[in-house]
């Protein structure tokens, strides 16, 4: 994990981050969990891997899962790929059902989402361009919750889109099937009303959806249906994203605005520590900070009410694909305590 990537983290508020296997080589063997845990010792930010599910994230032949837990790896999937043949989904939840490994869904259809850009819907149809429909996600979650039940497996979905997704696993988890689901921070305030200036910082997968989505993903927080808040933090470099909104990269530079993105979407300070360092870490199994004497400090300090300008002074990240770059944003991180290193927030 790089420094910047490191600085972004906490002043995010991160004491911890997970990191996906988005990577050149991905994280799928030993080697590359082991190096991550070694190079990321004594960061005031964990970094804790997350280790890819099949061999190069190709989705055909499993990866090393075992010997990736017994490293380090906290959970597994294959980022932001989806994992399309079943055989292989129920092979993983089965096999890290035995050591109590966790499988981590994104769950996107690529039939239906047809290599499409953004949202299937009025927006799309007004803008002419081709969308994908809620549809691609939640033929994916009702197969996965399938097969997890069948294998008596937990399993995780990651950056879910669409209010048909929340009340799948709503009625999952009523049905005792061992799920838990989080959002990406953006997802609750952006839709794809936004893409009508074309601007690609908008361009996310999954897409931003309509109004009606957001509103019950946010509904689904509260009512605690959706467990945690991810970044999904992605750098691009300019050259990726700087190009006509088709051709354009997927993702958002998103560390250094979860806070504020979560005050906008009218979350409070109980629900966003919450949703952000409580059961985030339950969902992986992670050990809960306590604040309490005796115990090693692992703490923020955020104001909800203090507004801050996301800028080439405060961008932490080498990288500024964000569409709140150079906006003023309310909900500042002042202080972050982690590994017995301080960062103070100017």
């Amino acid at each position: 994990m790089s420094v910047q990537v490191s600085a972004a983290a906490a002043a995010g508020g991160f004491t911890a981050v997970a990191v996906m296997p988005n990577t050149e080589p991905a994280i799928q063997s030993r080697a590359e969990v082991a190096l991550i845990v070694n190079i990321a010792k004594g960061n005031l930010v964990d970094v804790l891997p997350i280790g890819a599910v099949s061999r190069n994230r190709e989705g055909s032949d499993m990866a090393e899962l075992y010997d990736m837990k017994k490293t380090g790896a906290i959970a597994f999937s294959d980022g932001n790929r989806s994992i399309q043949q079943a055989g292989l989904m129920s092979r993983a939840l089965l096999y890290a059902r035995g050591f109590g490994g966790l499988i981590i869904s994104h769950a996107e259809d690529a039939s239906m989402a047809g290599g499409n850009k953004m949202n299937e819907g009025v927006m799309s149809t007004y803008l002419g361009m081709k969308g994908i429909p809620n549809l691609a996600e939640t033929l994916m979650i009702s197969r996965d919750l399938y097969l997890a039940e069948y294998a008596e497996s937990p399993i995780h979905f990651t950056s879910i889109s669409t209010a048909e997704g929340v009340d799948l696993i709503k009625k999952a988890k009523a049905k005792g099937i061992q799920v838990t689901c989080d959002v990406a921070a953006h997802q609750l305030v952006f839709t794809d009303d936004d893409i009508v200036s074309f601007d690609s910082n908008y361009k996310v997968n999954p897409p931003l959806r309509t109004k009606a989505d957001a509103k019950a993903l946010i509904k689904g927080l509260k009512d605690g249906v959706i467990d945690a808040v991810v970044s999904q933090h992605t750098p691009h470099e300019i050259e990726f994203k700087n190009v006509e909104f088709h051709i354009a990269k997927n993702g958002i530079i998103g560390l250094q605005t979860v806070l504020p993105l979560l005050v906008k979407a009218g979350l409070n300070d109980q629900q966003i520590v919450e949703k952000l360092a409580v059961n985030s870490r339950q969902v992986v199994g992670l050990t809960i900070p306590q604040i309490k004497e005796g115990e090693e400090a692992n703490l923020v300090l955020f104001n909800l009410d203090e507004a801050w300008v996301f800028d080439n002074q405060s961008n932490k990240s080498k990288s500024r694909n964000s569409p709140l770059f150079g906006k003023e944003l309310k909900g500042k991180v002042k202080l972050v305590i982690n590994n017995g290193q301080i960062i103070k927030n100017a």
